[in-house]
């Protein structure tokens, strides 16, 4: 027979706790690993489209890896009897090779170019049309910058409508090798003929009677050397190197609008780029729609900008709050299973964001969000990249040269703000896109000189972003929001920079203008 049980109470052994304790860990450990995949999932769902040249590899493979093979060719050089100097400058076998030497041939070959005037592959792709677009590239002897900007070019929408102008102040056997080698659109050449190189020991290069820079008035006076009574504004004399960059715009200009008889009857639009710009595949189809904007509904917009400096514009300041925004509609969606990458584009660029060394800081998936213009004064030192206007605005220019060419500055856009703030009856008023559509990849020039002037580092990442922002459908967008900027402070009346005190300079200048007149 069965006793009746008692229960009796067992001692507290603390199971019940450790599997309580024991769930909480489970469970924390696979919300560690979740949440680790997804961001690892992130990581390399950005990375697959930043490709093989991340912000590590920097060689020319990892640049050529992004570059459609059919236009490696303007990449790579041609063998000659003469070595490459830092950055592809051309440099003979020796300073005094015969090859750079002969000035009188040179000459002669730039007075043949340009009295032919001869247009490339016009048989190919038809005449000029008076509104088609076309592009001047200044030209100097940076011939990496020049092969990257050709190759951005050739991917452009539409390169093929326009004519392609390239001006130089050098006459190089590879430059010409690489401009005439353009397959993709119409191409010209013009020669800049009062170049330091062609005038290496009488002005405009640098006369051996010159003022040294940094002489006292009064002892220039004793010295009777040249332009003794005409210092700049901070009393120093003239550079050669330095004010001819003023003088080859201005010529260029004047020669592209005046004096060409393939230009003479175009209505249509002028984009002015330099050798070390490279340019986004559709920044023909942002001009085209800019100007449309501008029609419609901005009539004193004279000057259309496809270019964006940083301290103009910063997208990461800009939008950080809806940067912040998607990173967290990110999370939920992956938090609830939406991994399958159906966001349209929008996925995490922070590492961009964080390239402080990097001028540009460009977000790629903010193309989409912010595909607009904005309608500002020009300023000299924000707008004067990539930018473009039209006979009527250049023949309002003209009106002012004296301005242009006796302002105490050795910079052209320094010298074209003057022209507008002093003398144009409607001021220059500019139309930018927010988001560049030309960028600047040159890290050495005239005013920069750094101990490593490697050019690929700013290449790859100004292809890195085109190529996440054209995978993400960021580029060519149907339309465009045009806004004003709503507080537009009075443009100050600047002192000029200088180096354009020299009375030969502000004649030379004018000269340029009345030739084509």
């Amino acid at each position: 027979m069965r006793g009746r049980r008692i229960p009796i109470a067992l001692p507290n052994t603390g199971a019940l706790s450790r599997r309580r304790h024991t769930l909480y860990i489970r469970s924390a450990i696979i919300i560690f690993i979740l949440f680790a995949f997804l961001q690892f999932h992130v990581i390399n769902y950005d990375s697959s489209d930043s490709g093989p040249a991340d912000t590590t590899n920097y060689s020319t493979a990892a640049i050529l890896h992004m570059v459609p093979p059919v236009f490696h060719k303007y990449l790579t050089s041609k063998t000659r009897n003469a070595t490459h100097g830092q950055n592809g400058t051309h440099v003979g076998t020796n300073e005094g090779s015969q090859r750079s030497a002969n000035i009188s041939e040179i000459l002669r070959m730039i007075h043949r170019y340009n009295e032919m005037q001869s247009v490339l592959n016009e048989d190919i792709f038809g005449p000029l049309q008076n509104d088609s677009v076309i592009i001047v590239v200044q030209v100097h002897k940076r011939i990496t910058y020049l092969r990257h900007l050709i190759v951005s070019l050739a991917q452009a929408k539409d390169i093929s409508r326009t004519l392609l102008v390239f001006s130089h102040d050098h006459f190089d056997d590879d430059i010409n090798d690489l401009v005439q080698s353009i397959d993709f659109c119409k191409v010209m050449q013009i020669f800049y003929p009062f170049s330091i190189q062609t005038h290496p020991n009488e002005f405009p290069g640098a006369d051996p009677g010159d003022c040294p820079r940094d002489i006292k008035k009064e002892q220039a006076l004793l010295r009777k050397c040249n332009n003794a009574l005409h210092p700049d504004l901070y009393g120093h004399y003239r550079e050669a190197k330095f004010t001819q960059t003023k003088h080859h715009w201005w010529w260029k200009a004047n020669r592209v609008f005046d004096q060409l008889e393939v230009t003479k009857y175009h209505t249509g639009l002028v984009v002015f780029l330099e050798e070390d710009h490279y340019v986004a595949e559709d920044f023909l189809y942002i001009l085209e729609l800019m100007q449309q904007k501008s029609n419609e509904l901005c009539q004193k917009c004279n000057i259309l900008s496809l270019g964006t400096y940083l301290k103009t514009f910063n997208y990461y300041t800009y939008n950080k709050k809806q940067q912040q925004q998607q990173q967290q509609q990110q999370l939920q969606q992956h938090a609830s299973g939406n991994t399958g990458g159906s966001s349209g584009g929008q996925f995490t660029t922070e590492k961009y964001a964080s390239q402080s060394q990097w001028g540009y800081q460009v977000l790629p998936t903010l193309y989409s969000i912010y595909q607009k213009v904005e309608v500002t004064p020009w300023v000299s030192s924000k707008h004067n990249m990539g930018m473009a206007f039209n006979r009527t605005t250049w023949h309002d220019i003209t009106r002012c040269a004296r301005h242009f060419c006796e302002y105490d500055d050795y910079n052209w856009d320094w010298s074209l703000q003057h022209v507008s703030q002093q003398c144009l009856r409607q001021k220059l008023h500019v139309m930018v896109v927010k988001g560049p559509r030309v960028f600047h990849i040159g890290e050495c020039g005239v005013h920069h000189k750094k101990s490593n002037c490697e050019s690929n580092q700013v290449i790859s990442k100004v292809q890195q972003v085109l190529r996440v922002a054209r995978r993400s459908h960021q580029l060519y967008p149907k339309s465009i929001s045009l806004m004003v900027a709503s507080v537009i402070k009075k443009t100050k009346l600047r002192k000029g920079n200088g180096g354009w005190g020299d009375q030969r300079d502000h004649q030379l200048c004018f000269n340029i203008t009345l030739i084509g007149r």
